[in-house]
């Protein structure tokens, strides 16, 4: 099992200018890489300041260029919000400007605040989604692509420039109900799930619906793989780690408000609501704890069969403290789960993840 790091861009505290907080992202970004952490993913989300990543190609390129190897993913962008045309553009762009380092995450979305400020039913997500994703796939591998159903209507086009990765970047359906991410991975998709603040009862069901699911997709073993993100930090002591545990519970509210509910927001900012989730239960689902604790809960995690493991420690606690967690985390976990062997991965499996296939030398920049 590898190890991912998530940029939120958890905008918690208006007193940090919005700038600075960007600059701790490509800090963390930088970190990340000399850690040995594999991959980093950077959300989409609007209008409030939970997760502040309006354009998260935009991130993606910054990251990139102070960065060398890392691969660096979006996770995810929102089709529904999207015109297939200009993001295949955008992607393709994104792709050669990071020399051919971009993971290309999509999802349908999960906020209901942002659909109904975007105008866009949230009851049509799935159906918006499943007529984009193949859209945005013929866009990026096809010349003179046209539509003439759905909500896409256009005369043939060529999406210039083309992408770096040929035949395009590895595709990723985010998905959380076990429903969803067994058709995802049954489709031949990579998949990114995450059981948010559920215990990790949630997380071995995901984790068995995607196994379920890719063994019938017809690709060979180690093609597809399996992502899952929680939120973790690991602490000094105990007073950190209750403190850490606070900010989660204050994190938990404020994403209760804009995924299920019609809470108030007032001038971007989040005013939270009971999720019902009691601090215990939050405690004991989430990767917040001393060396030890961490340890043996990651250790449950590797045993499910996941390709990788993406922790999000941005979640309130100050960038100085995230960057020593980080240290932390690399030293003393990450060393124990990566000898760690899953029946789903093949050493073969993980060569081939990472080295997509890029265009030819004449074709890069």
């Amino acid at each position: 099992m590898q190890f991912g790091f998530y940029l939120p861009a958890y905008w918690s505290d208006q007193s940090v200018p919005i700038d600075r907080l960007y600059a701790h992202m490509v800090e963390q970004a930088s970190l990340a890489e000399q850690l040995g952490f594999k991959t980093l993913w950077i959300p989409e989300h609007h209008f409030i300041n939970l997760l502040v990543h309006p354009n998260p190609l935009l991130m993606a390129v910054r990251v990139a260029a102070a960065t060398s190897t890392i691969r660096i993913g979006t996770s995810v962008l929102v089709l529904p919000f999207f015109d297939m045309r200009r993001l295949a553009g955008e992607v393709a762009q994104a792709d050669n400007l990071m020399g051919g380092r971009l993971e290309l995450g999509v999802g349908r979305g999960a906020f209901k605040y942002e659909f109904d400020r975007y105008g866009v039913k949230v009851e049509d997500s799935r159906d918006l989604f499943d007529e984009a994703l193949p859209l945005l796939e013929r866009l990026l591998t096809q010349e003179n692509v046209s539509s003439n159903t759905g909500a896409f209507r256009f005369p043939p086009l060529t999406i210039t420039p083309r992408p770096l990765q040929q035949p395009l970047p590895p595709v990723w359906i985010a998905a959380v109900t076990p429903d969803a991410v067994y058709h995802s991975a049954r489709r031949g998709y990579h998949v990114m799930t995450t059981p948010l603040r559920s215990p990790f009862e949630d997380a071995k069901r995901q984790a068995e619906a995607f196994h379920r699911g890719r063994s019938e997709s017809g690709k060979p073993a180690g093609v597809q793989r399996l992502s899952l993100l929680r939120l973790g930090y690991i602490a000094r002591n105990r007073a950190d780690a209750e403190e850490k545990l606070s900010f989660a519970v204050q994190n938990d509210r404020s994403h209760h408000n804009v995924r299920t509910t019609d809470g108030t927001v007032v001038s971007g900012i989040i005013h939270g609501t009971d999720s019902g989730r009691t601090r215990a239960e939050i405690e004991e689902a989430l990767v917040i704890g001393s060396v030890d604790e961490c340890l043996a809960k990651i250790a449950a995690y590797a045993q499910l069969g996941l390709d990788e493991f993406i922790v999000n420690m941005g979640f309130g606690a100050a960038h100085a403290d995230v960057m020593r967690s980080m240290e932390m985390f690399a030293e003393k976990v990450m060393p124990h789960i990566s000898s760690v062997t899953t029946s789903n991965t093949t050493t073969a499996g993980r060569a081939a993840q990472r080295e997509p296939t890029r265009a030819s030398p004449r074709q890069a920049p």
